[in-house]
């Protein structure tokens, strides 16, 4: 297996024999460029530390057990050093995943049948959690400007009085844009939610993958009334490459939402396993090296995109954060799902479009046209998926 930092180029071959999802699902001769996991091998430092684990020999129960999880001093740390905040350890809670996190407060803040909003393109398996529990959903839809991917506030505020929305989910950065909030329309957000006093779901999963001329905000930084209403949702799965870990962290600033959680049966939302904790500690405390030569490259491959996709007439704004690339096939005639297209003729396997707009009585339209393109790959791999893209336009 390649080694950690210098060998961030990894091959195609090492990398069809991985036997996860992502690349399992691609066939023998096709490339992935979808689900969210990075090509690079997960930090050393986190491999060593789940190694020592196993070598102890000591899999029981843990001295920490439920209330004093190492992670939320660790995680309270991590959020002063790099975002100048400093959330209550009172008021964290460990999760096994976002989306578990996600599910849990919606159901202790919403009911069958309640608005929630939250901006379109969004995760499909948001939408899928949205549809599976009976909520409504409220789309704030992402626009393509001069500055990049925007939303209307003035809308949002229209659509939240008219639909009576409960809560916003609120991803930032934004997947699948990379588009990263800006304090100003953070504050507008916070505005909407305080007059309509909206539980706002933070999912900021992304924060560690935000490029130079970028800045993460957390939303419970807004202010002291936003805190109280917001929660907010990370893990060091998606910086660090650890999807499979398990494990993700909640600052649940939000009073109601903490008596809801302590009027709920013990467990009944689970618990986070040893591998997983440590695996985090590890990333959060000793991955920082590891991360800031990813990032290095992410920014890289983002250039490379750039001028990859240009001479194809495909769209594509580089991200501000995140190694998720939104490509605008809208112009070259490709039918509602560019992705099925360029499987097909090129064996590159994306997301498609519409998935990030699919729900029920909503038509995907937002999604139409679109496709989502991982990058969080070698050059090498990331030139030849270009190259397959581009041979594929060049023959239809």
């Amino acid at each position: 297996m390649p080694t950690d930092l210098d060998e961030l180029d990894v091959a195609l071959g090492w990398l069809r024999n991985k036997p996860g999802l992502k690349w399992r699902s691609a066939g023998p001769d096709g490339i992935a460029a979808w689900v969210a996991d990075m090509d690079f091998p997960a930090p050393a430092v986190v491999r060593e530390a789940l190694a020592r684990l196993v070598a102890d020999g000591d899999l029981g129960y843990p001295d920490w057990l439920h209330d004093a999880v190492p992670l939320r001093e660790a995680f309270a740390a991590r959020m002063a050093q790099r975002f100048g905040w400093s959330p209550d350890l009172a008021e964290v809670r460990e999760f096994s995943d976002i989306i578990q996190a996600l599910q849990a407060v919606l159901h202790v803040v919403t009911a069958p049948g309640d608005a929630v909003a939250m901006h379109l393109p969004a995760y499909p398996p948001f939408l899928n959690a949205l549809a599976a529990m009976n909520r409504r959903l409220v789309p704030i839809p992402m626009q393509r400007s001069a500055a990049g991917w925007v939303f209307d506030p003035e809308r949002l505020a229209r659509d939240v009085a008219a639909a009576h929305v409960r809560a916003l989910v609120l991803v930032n950065p934004q997947n699948p844009t990379g588009r990263s909030f800006t304090r100003h329309e953070l504050e507008a957000i916070a505005a909407v939610a305080a007059a309509h006093d909206l539980v706002v779901i933070a999912d900021e999963v992304h924060e560690d993958l935000t490029y130079p001329g970028s800045a993460h905000t957390p939303f419970a930084m807004i202010s002291a009334e936003t805190a109280g209403r917001t929660v907010t949702l990370t893990s060091a799965t998606k910086a660090f490459n650890l999807a499979g870990i398990r494990c993700a962290v909640a600052h649940v600033g939000s009073p109601a939402v903490r008596r809801a959680f302590a009027a709920m049966p013990p467990l009944i939302f689970g618990t986070v396993s040893v591998p997983g904790v440590v695996a985090t500690l590890a990333a959060w405390q000793h991955g920082d090296r590891w991360l800031s030569a990813a990032l290095s490259r992410l920014d890289e491959n983002r250039s490379i995109l750039d001028k990859a996709l240009k001479p194809l007439g495909i769209g594509y704004l580089p991200p501000d954060a995140t190694y998720l690339a939104w490509l605008d096939c809208r112009d070259l005639g490709l039918k509602d799902d560019p992705a099925a297209f360029f499987l097909d003729r090129a064996k590159v396997k994306l997301s498609p479009g519409p998935d990030f707009a699919r729900f029920p009585g909503h038509p995907p339209t937002i999604g139409r046209g679109f496709a989502r393109l991982n990058f969080a790959t070698s050059r090498a791999v990331l030139t030849e998926i270009c190259d397959r893209m581009a041979a594929a336009l060049s023959v239809r």
